[in-house]
């Protein structure tokens, strides 16, 4: 157990081994004396650990700092997520990597780095991982050793346990901002040109079908949570998800739906494909599916193509064109029907498609805006309407814009449907 500095809400403070050694006498002391298993309040707790803590400050030299942080440090051990905790309260950091208690990774501004504290034992992780699925009223064990849940705010849980994880317990947590990224934060930081934004706008609002393609990691929910600012709020939106991970924040009339996975007998799931489904007898103005990657496929062309027109969904692929491959697959696993049906299903359901990439100086950007135009010689025609150009590289950040190609949108009829302008030049 090494030394590591820790940054706390009051600055940063050097913990060592002895100190950390000591928190554990005290969470061993503070579990002697109080009766965890029946109703303690948390200050009955925290109380309990600043008298152990002001005790032992008799025998060993304890800054102020030093003693408010290995309270809070008790205290999570005992009653909350333990390390996970500060890591969760830390809102620069938007990934977290748990490989087994004594590796634990986390991302902040696109980097990952080491995490300079682990869990005190295997046990102990386990035990969080059980307060985790508990909480969203799942189970994952030896039997069934894989687990998605979504905590309570909004954060997505992934969680494989042995045998399956060789090394023990890894947990995987993506955080999401408190409040969501709106379009100009995301032209503020590079991400998109406001003339590409504008013209996106004019999209939306027009009630174009838009596909939104990229990696992991990419800022696909991102970008589709921005994209939703430009819905009019009067319209009636259903959200469909695995995970409940969007945040629409202007539709009133907003109804969102989650999956629900099969229970300990593998009975009573109820898939994306069935809540395409029952969402058409619902009245929408407008479907939004948070991503795509199975037999809902054929769903979703379904709704884009009976008159539910400003879909938007999400799918995993490294271009356009590569995402429109993915479809015509993804339709083959749930019907069996010949490869050009597909096709013309597709090309007379999407409109647009937009490609996000993450650049290797992990920022995120647009890279790419197409048009599908239609079938040529058997394929899904895509013109690409403006495209990301790298102009150089300035201390190992990647200069560069979203700009426009010379092609100009071809289809205006829906533009033309809900009286809607292009910016002039568009």
């Amino acid at each position: 157990m090494e030394n590591y500095l820790r940054k706390t809400e009051k600055g940063s403070v050097w913990v060592t081994e002895e100190v950390q050694k000591k928190c554990q006498k005290i969470q061993e002391e503070v579990i002697r004396e109080i009766d965890l298993q029946g109703k303690v309040e948390d200050e009955a707790i925290w109380e309990c650990i600043e008298e152990c803590v002001l005790k032992m400050g008799h025998t060993i030299y304890l800054s102020a700092k030093e003693k408010d942080e290995m309270i809070r440090t008790v205290f999570n051990s005992i009653r909350r997520w333990d390390v996970l905790q500060e890591i969760l309260e830390d809102n620069s950091i938007t990934e977290v990597m748990v490989n087994g208690p004594d590796h634990i990774f986390i991302e902040r501004d696109g980097k990952i780095s080491p995490y300079p504290h682990s869990f005190s034992s295997r046990e102990k992780l386990e035990d969080i991982v059980q307060q985790i699925v508990a909480g969203a009223n799942r189970r994952v064990n030896e039997a069934d050793p894989i687990a998605d849940v979504r905590l309570m705010d909004g954060s997505r849980v992934n969680i494989v346990l042995p045998p399956i994880a060789l090394e023990g317990p890894v947990v995987t947590i993506r955080k999401f901002p408190s409040q969501p990224i709106g379009m100009e934060k995301l032209i503020e930081i590079g991400s998109v040109s406001k003339e590409a934004a504008s013209f996106l706008q004019c999209l939306v609002r027009a009630k174009y079908n838009i596909f939104i393609s990229g990696g992991t990691g990419s800022g696909k929910t991102t970008f589709l949570n921005a994209l939703s600012d430009y819905i009019p709020p009067e319209e009636r939106i259903i959200t469909i998800e695995d995970a409940a991970e969007l945040q629409i924040c202007n539709i009133p009339n907003l109804v969102r739906l989650e999956v629900r996975n099969a229970n300990l007998e593998g009975k009573h799931a109820i898939t994306i494909r069935d809540l395409m489904k029952s969402a058409l007898r619902m009245r929408p103005d407008r479907i939004i599916l948070g991503e795509v990657r199975d037999a809902a496929a054929c769903e979703l062309l379904n709704v884009m193509n009976t008159g539910h027109d400003g879909s938007l969904c999400t799918g995993h692929a490294n271009s356009p064109s590569d995402m429109l491959n993915r479809l015509e697959t993804l339709v083959l696993t749930g019907m069996d029907i010949p490869l050009m049906a597909i096709r013309n299903q597709i090309a007379s359901a999407l409109d647009i498609v937009v490609q996000l990439g993450r650049l290797r100086d992990k920022s995120r950007k647009v890279l790419e805006i197409d048009e599908v135009m239609g079938i040529k010689d058997g394929e899904v025609l895509l013109v690409p309407l403006y495209r990301f150009e790298e102009s150089g590289n300035e201390k190992a950040i990647v200069k560069g814009s979203l700009k426009p190609t010379g092609h100009t949108l071809a289809h205006r009829e829906k533009l033309q449907a809900a009286g809607i302008e292009l910016p002039e030049g568009l």
